[in-house]
This record gives C-alpha cells, structure tokens and sequence, in this order.
C-alpha cells in the first residue's frame, strides 16, 4: 500500500489466538492479538497490507510487526511484555556502551534496501542454531527466513554491518513517523567476533540512524523484566515504557 492512502479502517479486525506456552516465561500461558482483515461476512483474511502511517498509529499502541503480521500480548493473567522504546534525542551511553563504540570503530555501517540472500541466510542460521535453538523460529530453513525477514517493505531497510567486507551483523528496521522499529538482529556468534558485542553494536548503531535522521525514539519491541532475553533493554537509557496507554520514563 503506498504511504499516500490512507487504510480502510473499516476492514481491520484485531483477532486473538488461543492460549499457547509462553516464549518468555516459561510455565505461562501466552495469547496474542493479531490485526487482519475481515471481509462482510466476518471471514478473516490472514492479513492485511498496513502503510506506514497505520503502522505508526499501532506501534505508539504498543503493536509490532513481525514478517507480515502485526501483532501484541493480550495474556489474561499476565502483563509482563510491556512495550519500550528509547528516547534518542537524550540517549545516554553508558560506560560499557562506549567501550563497545571504540571496539568497532573500524566496521562499516550501512543501511540497504535488498539483501542478498546467499550472504544474509547463513549468517542468520547460524545465528538461531547457536542462540536461539530453544525459540519458535527453530531450526531455521530458507522459506521461514524469506518471510521473516527477506521480504523487505517500502518502510523497511537493513542495517548491514561489515568487518573488511565480510557481514557480520545486519538489523531489521521500519521507518515510522516519530522513529526506527527495531524488528530483528542477526549477527556472527564466532568466537572471533565475540568481543564486539555485536548485538550492542547493532542498537547503538540503529539508535545512531535514528538521531541522524532527526527522528525520535528507537522502538525496541518488549521489555520483559524478568526474562533474560528480554531484560537487556532497559540498559538503553531514557527507556519509555507503554504503561496504561501512556509512555512513561523507566525508572
């Protein structure tokens, strides 16, 4: 859809998925709420194409996209996925982060608009073999990676980052009207690399494209306090959290 027509609002459900284990918290139970369309008769359509002005109305709703879905926690007895995003104007680095700028101040960073394929997918399975063989995108084949992440939208660039030429790290972003969506990060786990923190790098670098195109937040998707995997997020400060349909600062 282009970004100069406006959606048919009339045509947008929000469906919710039957309860399912957590990916989080284990021991949970999840329920999701996806956006999709409905025709007269109420009959859901897997989804619908969202411009960027819908897209930025449902991420300041606490929404994410993720492939072709657009989607958000809706768990009956838990609230523990809270929405964040940094505040980039006065985005503050912190000790750790400034030591991980100077340890890769020789990568290069561009954002691109096409991948190629052949470079990106192994680096992205290796990615989930060794970092996320316990998640829902395990094991990793070429089908899941070209809709996860190959097909690229027209709000969508990578963030591809280079050591001498070799990719070794690349970051999914959406252009919103008020910031970047960070969606996705993939990056080399060889013990060569281990010491760039590259997962770090690639926030900082995302937070850095923000600033640089004078947007004003960096939205991070879920912070979940007491998750390992998700924790991390409140290290980028000023964090502002969804809470009660209001971004307020983390304290």
């Amino acid at each position: 859809m282009s970004r100069d027509v406006a959606p048919d609002f009339r045509r947008i459900r929000v469906f919710l998925t039957n309860p399912h284990p957590c990916s989080y918290l284990p021991g949970n139970e999840a329920t999701t709420a996806f956006v999709a369309s409905a025709d007269p008769n109420l009959e859901v359509i897997s989804h619908i194409e969202i411009n960027s002005q819908l897209y930025s109305q449902l991420s300041d709703m606490g929404f994410r996209r993720s492939g072709q879905y657009f989607y958000s926690p809706r768990c009956k007895s838990c609230d523990a996925c809270i929405s964040a995003r940094v505040k980039v104007s006065s985005f503050k680095l912190s000790r750790q982060q400034k030591r991980c700028l100077k340890r890769n101040e020789g990568l290069t960073v561009k954002a691109v608009t096409a991948i190629d394929e052949q470079e990106h997918y192994p680096l992205y399975k290796n990615y989930i073999n060794t970092r996320h063989s316990d998640g829902d995108m395990y094991p990793p084949n070429l089908s899941q990676f070209k809709d996860f992440i190959g097909n690229l939208r027209e709000y969508t660039q990578m963030l591809e980052i280079r050591d001498d030429g070799e990719l070794i790290s690349a970051g999914v972003v959406d252009y919103l009207e008020d910031g970047l969506s960070a969606i996705y990060s993939y990056y080399s786990t060889e013990s060569k690399h281990k010491y760039r923190s590259l997962g770090t790098f690639s926030i900082l670098s995302q937070i850095n494209l923000a600033k640089e195109m004078g947007l004003s937040y960096l939205y991070l998707g879920y912070w979940i306090k007491n998750s390992p995997k998700m924790a991390y997020k409140s290290n980028y400060r000023p964090l502002e959290i969804l809470k009660d349909r209001q971004w307020v600062l983390l304290d």
